[in-house]
């Protein structure tokens, strides 16, 4: 064994175990009596030589981990164990370091009862790669919302197939854009289509309203992982994870009164946002398989590094954004605040030092779509744009980014997002747009996962986005069900010869709907 070799880091209370310590003594298994996992294996944030693994067990016991290079598991690279406790909601993440690179990794787990350690449940298994240290070639997804505006897992329809078809693909990871979980909607037991079908939702009763408990918070992830399809990519496929509003309440800023008629409509005992934002940042980051940061526990926004052709920045436009209002100041400040100085100041700071060939940009939110606040009194913005004309509000802090991005010489930038419920291609030509200090670049969107199809959104020539492709529902159609197959997500092909970047936006049965192939630029 290497296990002298290689490093464990463990979130949470935790240590190394070796076979020493038992890691591979024979187990009772008396069905009755032995913790389960619940809701199945994930793999996130990996990286060369690290990566995180997470389970959650159905009652306190201890998870012991073990990993691979080979699937027969012939040679047992190194263990470590986590306690599963309620204070988590039996959920363990374990950062695994000292990985390999550009290699497939083979973990299992299996869970300790902690009355009686020779009872232990069956192990499953998980799998990732870890990205490489060469210039081989690299593919990945993306795409966001995930059981939106009251559309659950339909088990007649085989559930959130999406998930399958993303896991065909077989993407060395899948980045979620936000959206994880709709916090904010209640599930219902059916909904009845245009078409006179029924909509047959399964249903707990965590999804039964929206969410204010952290007990409920808990429960939409908790949902979301009754999926077959989401499972089956999850132990295969790792996760880069983001979060925008539907994680804590729609369109939400930080400090914002629940006073909305939306809000009132939803019956939210507390008077600020601020008490959700906690309880439903804990479950998210309980739930998703992503590291924790010591400097800044809550923090979302992080840099993954996939080999040498790809750095993926991963934003959070929700948590540092001044309030939702006209969006139509002249000058920065904290009313018009979006990623904040100082996430600003960082991506700047990691654009600049990234030696990838491309710098792929994750953010929750399109740059150039309008995005209304209040659907009710049809007020404020709710992203970026605020409509054509000269850089205001949040538009400021990106026209700073982007003035930027072309002063430090960084190449080869390209965004990706979701939020908006359709899919669409957008190329920022500085030559049609009114702030035009800037580099032109790429922003593809892609979504709904599985949830209500909408759009599309104007475009605001702010930055002189140009729509190259778009798929949408047909006018005056609204909240389409996934039942209709408006369903989308993005496919990223990078070249290990040439470096070319191939965006392919596809459809829930996957087909390749649009594609582009860019060249990088060199420098």
């Amino acid at each position: 064994m290497a296990l002298d070799r290689r490093r464990f880091v463990l979130t949470g209370a935790s240590g190394l175990v070796g076979a020493s310590l038992g890691l591979g003594r024979p187990y009772l298994s008396r069905a009755a009596d032995r913790p389960a996992l619940s809701h199945g294996l994930q793999s996130g944030d990996v990286g060369s030589d690290t990566a995180m693994v997470w389970a959650r067990a159905d009652r306190p016991c201890r998870a012991m981990i073990e990993w691979s290079t080979t699937e027969s598991f012939a040679q047992v690279r190194g263990g470590v164990f986590a306690d599963a406790l309620p204070e988590t909601d039996g959920t363990v993440k374990v950062a695994l370091e000292g990985l390999p690179a550009g290699q497939d990794i083979f973990y299992r787990v299996s869970l300790e009862d902690l009355a009686a350690p020779t009872i232990r449940s069956p192990r499953q298994v998980g799998c990732f790669r870890t990205a490489p240290a060469d210039r081989r070639s690299v593919s990945f997804c993306w795409s966001g919302d995930t059981a939106g505006q009251g559309w659950g897992i339909d088990e007649s329809r085989g559930g959130m197939t999406i998930y399958a078809a993303i896991a065909k693909n077989r993407p060395d990871f899948f980045l979620h854009s936000g959206d994880t979980i709709y916090a904010d909607g209640p599930i219902q037991a059916e909904v009845k289509l245009p078409d006179g079908t029924l909509w047959r939702n399964r249903v707990t009763e965590e999804v039964s309203k929206p969410a204010e408990s952290l007990a409920e918070f808990r429960g939409r992830y908790k949902y979301n992982l009754l999926d077959k399809n989401l499972l089956a990519l999850n132990a295969q496929v790792p996760m880069l994870a983001q979060w925008d509003d539907h994680e804590v309440t729609n369109n939400w800023w930080p400090g914002e009164p629940l006073t909305r008629a939306e809000h009132l409509r939803k019956k939210y005992a507390d008077p600020n946002v601020l008490a959700l934002q906690v309880r439903a940042a804990r479950a998210f980051h309980e739930y998703m398989p992503m590291r924790f940061d010591p400097a800044e526990p809550g923090r979302v926004y992080r840099k993954i590094s996939y080999g040498p052709l790809v750095d993926v920045f991963m934003l959070d436009m929700r948590s540092y954004r001044g309030a939702n209002g006209e969006n139509r100041q002249t000058e920065y400040g904290p009313d018009s605040f979006f990623l904040g100085p100082q996430q600003l100041a960082w991506l700047k700071r990691e654009l600049v030092s990234s030696r990838a060939t491309w710098k792929v940009i994750a953010a929750d939110m399109p740059l150039g779509l309008v995005v209304v606040y209040d659907s009710d009194r049809n007020f404020g913005s709710e992203a970026v744009a605020q409509g054509d004309g000269p850089a205001l509000g949040r538009e400021l802090e990106v026209a700073d980014l982007l003035r930027f991005i072309k002063a430090a010489g960084v190449r080869n930038t390209v965004w990706l997002t979701a939020d908006v419920h359709y899919t669409a291609a957008h190329f920022y030509d500085p030559n049609k747009a009114q702030f035009q200090d800037f580099e032109p670049f790429w922003e593809f969107v892609s979504g709904p996962l599985h949830a209500g199809t909408f759009g599309p959104n104007a475009l605001d020539n702010t930055f002189g986005p140009q729509l190259r492709y778009v798929k949408a529902p047909p006018a005056g159609q609204v909240n389409v069900s996934p039942a209709a197959g408006l369903q989308f997500f993005g496919h990223v092909a990078v070249d290990g010869r040439t470096e070319q970047m191939t965006v392919t936006l596809k459809d829930a049965a996957d087909t390749d709907l649009w594609h582009v192939t860019l060249t990088p630029a060199r420098g």
